[in-house]
């Protein structure tokens, strides 16, 4: 096997002219040389599109909760009127469900439908007659009945599955 032949200024020259270097080989190519390679590929690509894809819509149809649970903790530090914890409720309702359904809700069949929306109901009967009669008082709480009513509210934004099933 004889070597190619080489530039004159290849190599060391002190090392003399019979001393040839060793050569590299080519590069390795990182593309997959068989098909199989490609479908895995193609299979992870679209396994992560749709996971990606999920979890984007779901993020999507539940932003409600996460603009809701901070009105409900800006409320809680500002002293909260029944009345503004019974509009963040409305609000996120209205995200979550048809307007149909839940716009014309108003008194005891509106927190009905708020305990009907989650496997065990989330507000007392003490709570439920405030948020039923919020619409007619602008009432002020106690500390302690207000905490827990936006305790009961954030448990219901977080319990509560929308239309989509989320």
């Amino acid at each position: 096997m004889s070597l190619p032949d080489l530039p004159d200024i290849f190599g060391n020259y002190v090392l003399g002219e019979d001393f040839n270097e060793v050569v590299s080989p080519e590069a390795v190519n990182w593309l997959p040389q068989t098909p199989g390679w490609y479908v895995v590929g193609a299979i992870a690509l679209a396994y992560a599109a749709r996971y990606s894809w999920r979890r984007l819509r779901y993020w999507y149809r539940n932003r409600y909760r996460k603009e809701a649970r901070q009105k409900l903790a800006n409320l809680e530090h500002n002293g909260a009127a029944v009345a503004a914890i019974n509009q963040v409720l409305k609000l996120s309702a209205l995200a979550a469900f048809p307007r149909e359904e839940v716009a014309r809700l108003s008194g005891t069949p509106w927190v009905d439908f708020l305990n009907s929306r989650c496997e065990a109901p989330v507000f007392d009967s003490e709570q439920a007659q405030l948020l039923a009669e919020a619409v007619y008082t602008d009432r002020q709480l106690d500390a302690r009945v207000s905490n827990d009513l936006i305790a009961a509210s954030q448990a219901w934004l977080n319990l509560h599955r929308n239309r989509y099933g989320d």
